[in-house]
């Protein structure tokens, strides 16, 4: 993640992940609780409402896991999968909401704003996110 060229102290994080719709069909076949600990209350109700639930599914896990990576760090120690959740905004537009760890890491690193792009078919998944930062003057001159 760098400083991009006149952009006032802001940078970019990136992040990409692909889901195929079945892996998320045998994880509710086999271990129907695990979705508790993947999804919101709120991501599942969405879901569960949707003629293709599993598609809905797949790509809200792949928006989580795209949105660790354009934060640098993964799933790491004590973040949880429900730390980060998928909404729509009142025109349906995908947003991201952060809670638990992943929130104060955000804070900490002065996240600005997250734009996640979502898509599914019948087979796979897909979710792109691009995290934008504020970038203090050290950090500006160290990137240079």
């Amino acid at each position: 993640m760098g400083d991009l060229p006149g952009s006032g102290g802001t940078g970019l994080g990136i992040g990409v992940d692909v889901v195929g719709v079945e892996r998320v069909a045998r994880l509710v076949a086999e271990h129907e609780r695990a979705l508790d600990t993947l999804f919101t209350e709120g991501e599942l109700a969405y879901c569960a409402g949707k003629r293709r639930r599993l598609e809905h599914l797949a790509v809200r896990f792949a928006a989580k896991e795209a949105v660790l990576k354009a934060l640098g760090t993964g799933l790491a120690r004590r973040m949880r999968w429900t730390d980060v959740e998928v909404v729509n905004d009142p025109n349906g537009r995908p947003r991201v909401r952060l809670e638990g760890e992943v929130a104060a890491l955000a804070a900490r690193r002065r996240l600005r704003g997250i734009e996640i792009s979502l898509a599914h078919s019948a087979g796979v998944a897909i979710a792109q996110a691009l995290a934008v930062w504020s970038v203090g003057e050290e950090e500006a001159c160290a990137s240079t």
